[in-house]
């Protein structure tokens, strides 16, 4: 396994890129299987380990996928895809493979996939998922670890769901897309990578409006074509290099960014005391302070204030100066980082949804384990504080989400190195 060695109290200084959103990547690579001719073609991508096992997913079933590291863009060709199982040893990597069964159902009115895997964050079903398809006229099965369904013709239907589920909603997107008559989705996920999906979709034929908000329209097409796509910047991953300007007291500028995405993140920021800057250009300018402050925060869906930057927060609030109260409403297993987060010297405690974080003046650096990416990407931040060095094992979690980030944050002054157990 690799591991990043941190040797940390280093203010970080430079520019770095954000690159496309792998929470849209995603679904837009399952999509692109809807198109029976053409190549589908999405840029600025980050060749991240979750879109390296979906190019896997998707040759399981016929699909062409080249990735260009020059160019930073991935081509899929799915005019010779064909219906098939997505096995367990490739599923159970990530929860975003159930994307597979909106494309499949949409074109083939067929799926069989196992049941997902992902991060061990709290329960994430896919009943939202299989509730829709039922309702669009599947008869949805379950025997021996693997889901499927199966529809001659999926026709449009209401469809509330029970909670705004971020993949639930692109999921029944797909399927939608492609049935007939009109389908609309309730209490849908509002992000900004559901606008950015219903887009996507909407270039390559589809009918949809009121994406973005709590209720989407979508009037089923018959066909879909390929497209070339550029999807948005990654909120989070600008947000975590945000949180590591406030937590080193450095300074960076961001590059290519939405800031209308990444408002709340910042305007926390505001208040723990970083200076916020926009500037001409588009980018962001963030300074971080002598010390930070302590502040309040309950994670929600969007607009609320996104569950994957409370554990990033949580290693700027550890050092803060005074008390801050932190609710985590998205995911019940969201603080697993707060224990390892104390082995480096935090004053965290954690009461089911509720963590009081007690500001200390200084980390120290210590051996830490990754239990998933966005608390891989806590552990990191709080190396980068801490005094002398950190060593942080299980990292394959990090490259989940997070593009080279040794080497990014390496490029800004940082002093981290991955090291792997084949070098020693």
């Amino acid at each position: 396994m690799d591991r990043f060695i941190i040797e940390g109290g280093k203010p970080l200084r430079g520019k770095v890129e954000i690159e496309g959103v792998k929470n849209a990547i995603l679904p837009m690579m399952c999509a692109a299987l809807m198109a029976k001719e053409g190549v589908t073609v999405l840029k600025n991508v980050p060749y991240l380990h979750d879109i390296r096992v979906l190019e896997k997913l998707i040759a399981e079933f016929g699909g062409e996928t080249r990735f260009d590291p020059d160019s930073r863009t991935i081509t899929i060709d799915a005019s010779n895809v064909h219906n098939g199982i997505a096995p367990y040893e490739l599923v159970k990597q990530m929860r975003a493979s159930f994307l597979l069964s909106g494309a499949l159902l949409g074109r083939f009115g067929e799926f069989r996939i196992s049941m997902p895997g992902g991060c061990a964050i709290g329960a994430r079903p896919v009943n939202f998922h299989l509730m829709g398809f039922r309702r669009m006229g599947a008869t949805v099965a379950e025997t021996e670890g693997l889901l499927s369904a199966k529809a001659p013709r999926l026709s449009g239907a209401v469809l509330c769901l029970d909670y705004p589920s971020h993949t639930g909603t692109e999921n029944l997107m797909m399927a939608a897309a492609l049935a007939e008559g009109q389908t609309i989705i309730e209490n849908a996920a509002c992000e900004p990578e559901i606008m950015d999906f219903g887009n996507f979709l909407n270039a390559m034929g589809a009918k949809i409006t009121g994406h973005g908000t709590s209720t989407i329209f979508i009037e089923g097409v018959k066909t879909l074509r390929a497209v070339a796509y550029t999807p948005i910047p990654d909120r989070i991953v600008a947000g975590t290099f945000m949180c590591a300007a406030a937590i080193t007291g450095g300074e960076i500028e961001l590059e290519g960014i939405e800031v209308s995405h990444v408002r709340i993140a910042m305007e926390k920021l505001h208040d723990m005391g970083a200076e916020l800057v926009s500037l001409p250009n588009g980018n962001i300018r963030i300074k971080g302070p002598e010390r930070l402050s302590a502040v309040d925060i309950i994670t929600m869906p969007h607009p609320g204030f996104p569950t994957d930057l409370q554990p990033p927060f949580m290693a700027c609030l550890a050092v803060a100066d005074g008390v801050s109260l932190i609710r985590e409403t998205v995911f019940e297993n969201r603080f697993i980082h707060a224990a390892e987060l104390n082995r480096m010297g935090a004053c965290i405690r954690v009461a089911s949804e509720k963590a009081v974080v007690v500001g200390v003046p200084q980390l120290v650096g210590a051996p830490v384990m990754v239990s998933d990416l966005r608390a891989g990407a806590a552990l990191v931040l709080a190396g980068l504080a801490a005094k002398d060095t950190t060593v942080l094992d299980r990292v394959y979690h990090i490259d989940r989400g997070y593009e080279h980030l040794e080497v990014k944050l390496a490029s800004l002054g940082a002093r981290i190195a991955r090291r792997s157990d084949r070098d020693e």
